[in-house]
């Protein structure tokens, strides 16, 4: 009982009118007519399913028929009756309050943000003039030609009263009668921005005729504060709302509530509390949520909002139109006065109907040249639907019972101005939904605008038999069991009516019985609007399995509505609309010379390169699915495999393009991938428990228990997902090929002055020519190199990787930089000064040699190509760790470049013994005199034009002072064929490795790393002996370096067995071996694919012995491919290397 008097005491009793009739009424018989209003609209829809006759045009009528049932009756109906009249009597400010909000955010949320923005500009035209030419010209009409003696005001009042096309019932006519998309976009959207100017005109004029004066700055300033106002306010609501549904995790209810309170509170701040447009402040929030909240909603949750949605809509029309055929019965019915007052006024209200439809053709007819040319365009049928589809309905006729209350009480509208208000305004309600609502339909089918195209229909009658088969394809399938055995396909064919009209053979939609053009043109353009909408179909798939997120979603959606728009003249595009996300913007360049800190820029960065791996992963994976459908439905056609090219051509590009992050970033795909596979296998397990419920083996409460363990953790994914962590200083430095194998007291100073920089596409690291100011360590990404006077025609890929040391040679040489180095990728790096290097060199004599060693990895790179472009880092760090003797020399002295063996001039002059030339001068490559191969390449970049950088002789005579290290490459050469055998990707996977700081270093997809310690140790037990005798697994061992530096007899062994002489000079010897301390300089860039084990020289025993300990424990590192011929080594950081004092 004190919940009924509590609802007695909320229930607004402003909806009664003071009369006796009213006063013995109670408030709670307005339910009745809300039950029988929903069970008419039940049998109407029921009733009249199938046919042509509008189910709003049918509700208006009855309400018609209900409200002159109950005045016909006089007050005789008794509870009904009075519940009739409860609402009949409603306050109209009170109707739109209660009705509008859920009609107009439904129509907004439910229209594509795409064909709302490509028509926006028709949209605006058509509710911006258009509206302000319908008010004047009907209000024109009202003063120069009916009897009323109207001000300008009142007329220009009822004028924009009756300009509101409403939205409710054209959407509900638009929805029943199937229209274009396009069409339907304009005409809703028109009608919805429509609704709320109008109704800012009408309040305009409406304070005009209460007494209130504007001059134009006042109207401007009154237009533009209740309109940006409702925008404003829309937006800000949408924001609010948006964000706080990313706070609730699968609550279906709590998501559908939110949506409804929103749109509710939001109307009444506007309405009441901001005195704007109630209206447009809906409509922006609805479309707010069309572009960026529809995609919130996932699974179950967006197909119960679209079933809520659609039953508010169902349940508010009905009533809304019911009721508003009630209050025009009422209106006309009670007050009988007024044809005595004035006796031609269905005369007049038929002229005003006439006029009503001329306002509508003068708008379309001045504004037809603009809706022509922007958006989609506008044809003469479609105007003509658009003259036609301007009804009017509740929101017209609520504006004009509002006008009716103000007319009893105020001076300045009589009771007779308010009773034509309601009788006129209603008389347009009822002609125009009952003459406009009813022939709709049929002005689309003279203007042949609800016919099937001709490939729709051969798609149709294909799909027909398509169904049929699988029909067949059925039934035998379930035609014959164990317990009632077989079925009469006669008999089941009987009852699957849908097939029985098949009629002709089954034909191919794509065979062309003659030479039309035009058909095919017609069959490209259907496929490919077919093929994006299986990419859009595979896209929501992928959001709610968790594969993208909703911003991705929405990027993804969106290019595909682009791609639609342009189908009939180009290829597909919808790739287009996609590539400016797979670049970094330009802004971040500017903020990275802004004073916001470096952490937040590489965050934002690394946050944008996920992204774009996502979006480029979802649009290959959604079109491989869309390509195995059209297939799997059209079969092998000419215009299917076209659009399936096409498709594969679009691909290419994002395929690329995660290769080079592969390449560069790979740790973005690996976290992108975690997160996919985590969510996936969540959801897995939310089915799996909700299945052993549904079959009986879990109770309910057992289920619910697990669901929300699971539950749990899918909130703790989504809320904390997996992020590419970006290393400290410190541990780069200590990770990084140079400064890891330093001295721990070297590598501590380079610490405090060093910090890692995130470097973006196209920046330029330091120029040809230009003075080198310092070294910078490539941790991840991808540089390019390029130079003017080397040149680079022997490079097919002139880049540089993880790993990568570059400017060391010019800050010790004290040179300008030998090339431009450009970043190609987002890079990931560490900046040293120069001035710390130089200091490093004081430190320590060993240190100098290992930078010197360090900095012909990249000159050789940039010297020789042709030899060691495709060697991986790690591989020529192997090799001139094991085969290289570098020697200083002075003037007068002559070195020799044996066979098989290669030379790097790093410091002085030389001269070629027996030929008159000029000095060679830092840097060179020297290549021994007689190779063919060697001499070809010199050839060939002289011809160039370019300065020479290699050389050919055997014997060198040094001019000055002069540093040269010499490489024996005899195994290495050995084997150049077997390395040019890896597959590209293969090759690209070393030289750029997939982790800088990890030992995970092979797929996405990897198992536990004690899964492969297992099977290491039980299924390869000779890989340890296979890794002696390659060059980068003698990388592994740090004693093998030191040994060439600790023991020179040692060394120039290694060297004699290769035909290669020590040669030291007698004037200014090598560095005593008693001084020298190990320096090593191999360290792991990643997982390395090489062929079987490289032939190598002979090594000293003593190397090996010393190392097979060492080596052994090392194993256990390693993974392995699935190749027989092919060897996974995985190199331990150099942290662990260190200097020794002997």
């Amino acid at each position: 009982m004190a919940s009924i008097l509590s609802a007695e005491e909320i229930l607004p009793f402003r909806i009664l009118e003071e009369n006796s009739s009213a006063d013995s009424s109670n408030p709670t018989d307005a339910v009745i007519f809300v039950g029988i209003s929903l069970v008419l609209g039940i049998a109407c829809r029921h009733v009249l399913r199938g046919t042509r006759v509008p189910y709003t045009v049918a509700l208006l009528v009855l309400g018609i028929g209900i409200g002159s049932l109950e005045y016909g009756t006089r007050h005789r109906l008794g509870k009904i009756g009075d519940g009739i009249r409860l609402w009949a009597r409603i306050d109209p400010d009170l109707l739109l309050a209660v009705f509008l909000p859920a009609l107009l955010f439904e129509s907004s949320f439910l229209m594509e943000v795409h064909q709302i923005k490509r028509c926006m500009v028709q949209m605006l035209l058509l509710a911006g003039p258009g509206v302000l030419i319908s008010t004047f010209f009907l209000g024109s009409a009202l003063k120069l030609i009916f009897p009323y003696n109207w001000s300008w005001k009142t007329s220009l009042l009822l004028g924009g009263l009756l300009s509101a096309t409403d939205p409710v019932a054209v959407v509900a006519l638009l929805k029943e009668l199937g229209a274009s998309k396009k069409l339907s976009t304009i005409i809703e959207g028109e009608s919805l921005m429509n609704d709320g100017t109008a109704i800012v005109v009408y309040q305009l004029f409406y304070r005009m005729v209460l007494g209130h004066s504007f001059n134009w700055w006042a109207i401007i300033k009154f237009l533009a504060q209740v309109s940006l106002g409702a925008l404003g306010i829309g937006l800000a609501f949408g924001f609010a709302s948006v964000l706080w549904l990313g706070f609730i995790f699968n609550d279906t209810v709590i998501e559908i509530t939110l949506t409804l309170a929103v749109s509710y509170v939001a109307y009444f701040t506007a309405q009441e509390g901001s005195d704007v447009s109630g209206v447009l402040t809906v409509m922006t929030l609805g479309m707010f949520y069309s572009a960026v909240g529809r995609t919130a909603f996932k699974g179950e949750s967006q197909q119960s909002l679209h079933h809520f949605w659609e039953m508010v809509a169902y349940i508010a029309n009905t009533l809304i139109f019911i009721l508003s055929g009630v209050v025009i019965a009422e209106g006309i019915l009670g007050n009988g006065s007024i044809f005595k007052t004035h006796e031609n006024s269905w005369g007049y209200l038929a002229l005003l109907y006439v006029f009503v439809q001329i306002s509508r053709v003068v708008v379309v007819a001045v504004l037809f040249p603009f809706l022509r040319y922007f958006g989609y365009g506008l044809e003469w049928k479609e105007a003509v639907i658009l003259v036609w589809a301007g009804l009017r309905g509740a929101v017209a006729l609520s504006l004009s019972l509002s006008v009716k209350r103000t007319s009893d009480n105020s001076s300045y509208i009589t009771s007779d101005t308010g009773t034509l208000f309601v009788f006129l305004t209603g008389g347009i309600v009822f002609l125009t939904l009952i003459v406009n609502g009813s022939t709709t339909q049929l002005i689309l089918h003279i203007l042949n605008m609800d016919k099937l195209s001709a490939a729709k229909s051969r798609i149709l009658k294909y799909t027909q038999f398509e169904m049929l088969n699988k029909a067949l394809e059925a039934f035998g399938d379930l035609g014959d069991d164990e317990e009632l055995g077989p079925a009469d396909w006669p008999t089941v064919k009987r009852y699957i009516s849908c097939l029985n009209d098949i009629e002709g053979e089954r034909v191919h939609p794509h065979i062309s019985t003659g030479d039309d053009h035009n058909l095919d043109h017609m069959n490209l353009k259907d496929i490919r609007v077919r093929f994006l909408n299986g990419v859009q179909a595979a896209y929501w798939g992928m959001l709610d399995e968790g594969r993208i997120t909703p911003i991705t979603a929405n990027l993804l959606m969106q290019s595909v509505d682009e791609a639609l728009d342009l189908v009939s003249h180009e290829t597909l595009c919808d790739w287009k609309g996609l590539r400016s996300y797979m670049n970094i913007p330009n802004y971040y360049k500017f903020l990275q010379t802004s004073i916001v800190p470096q952490k937040i820029i590489t965050y934002f960065t690394v946050e944008r390169l996920e992204s774009s791996c996502s979006i480029s992963a979802a649009f290959l994976r959604a079109h491989r699915i869309a390509r195995q459908q059209l297939h799997d439905f059209i079969g092998d056609s000419e215009i299917a495999s076209l659009v399936i090219r096409e498709s594969e051509e679009e691909g290419e590009e994002a395929k690329r393009f995660l290769e080079e992050v592969r390449l560069s970033f790979p740790q973005v795909l690996r976290v992108v991938k975690n997160r996919q596979v985590t969510y996936s296998v969540l959801n897995h397990l939310i089915d799996y428990v909700h299945n052993l419920e549904k079959i009986g083996l879990l109770e309910e409460k057992e289920m619910v228990h697990l669901h929300d363990t699971v539950q749990t953790d899918l909130k703790r994914l989504l809320r904390n997902p997996p992020l590419v962590k970006i290393p400290k200083v410190h541990d780069l430095i200590n990770a990084n090929t140079l400064l890891g194998a330093l001295p721990s007291a070297v590598r501590e100073t380079f610490v405090g002055s060093t910090k890692e920089i995130m470097k973006l596409r196209g920046t330029t690291l330091y120029r040809e020519g230009s003075k080198p100011s310092g070294v910078w360590l490539i941790s991840s990404g991808v540089v390019k190199w390029t130079s003017k006077s080397i040149g680079n025609k022997h490079c097919l890929h002139p880049t540089f990787t993880h790993g990568s040391t570059l400017g060391l040679y010019e800050v010790l040489a004290g040179k300008p930089c030998i090339c431009d180095i450009v970043t190609d990728s987002v890079v990931l790096c560490v900046f040293i000064e120069a001035d710390k290097i130089l200091a490093a060199l004081k430190s320590d004599p060993a240190v100098e040699d290992f930078f010197w060693q360090e900095s012909v990895i990249i000159l050789s790179k940039l010297l020789l190509p042709q030899i060691f472009e495709k060697t991986t880092m790690q591989d020529l760090r192997a090799l001139v760790a094991q085969k290289s003797r570098m020697s200083i020399y002075i003037r007068g002295e002559t070195f020799e470049i044996p066979h098989h063996s290669v030379g790097f001039l790093l410091e002085g002059f030389i001269k070629a013994q027996g030929f008159q030339g000029e000095l060679l001068t830092s840097p060179a490559a020297l290549c021994p005199y007689g190779d063919q191969s060697f001499r070809r390449s010199e050839r060939s970049e002289r011809g160039a034009g370019a300065d020479s950088f290699s050389h050919q002789a055997t014997w060198y005579q040094v001019e000055t002072r002069a540093r040269v290290i010499l490489v024996d490459i005899a195994g290495f050469e050995a084997n150049r064929t077997l390395l040019r055998r890896s597959s590209s990707l293969i090759s690209h996977s070393v030289d750029h490795p997939s982790g800088s700081l990890t030992g995970e270093h092979g797929g996405l997809m990897s198992w536990p790393e004690e899964f492969y310690k297992i099977r290491h140790h039980q299924n390869d037990p000779e890989k340890a002996n296979e890794k002696k005798n390659n060059l980068s697994a003698g990388a592994i061992h740090p004693s093998i370096f030191g040994s060439m530096i600790n023991n020179a007899p040692g060394n120039a062994q290694r060297f004699s067995g290769s035909g290669l002489k020590p040669s030291y000079s007698h004037s200014y010897p090598r560095v005593p071996s008693n001084y020298v301390r190990p320096l090593f300089s191999a360290k792991s860039e990643g997982s390395s694919t090489i062929g079987k084990k490289l032939a190598v020289s002979e090594r000293d025993p003593h190397v090996e012995d010393s190392n097979s300990k060492e080596k052994q424990g090392r194993d256990d590192s390693s993974d392995e491919s699935g190749a027989e011929d092919e060897l996974i080594v995985s190199i331990d950081s150099p942290s662990r290397l260190s200097f020794r004092h002997v």
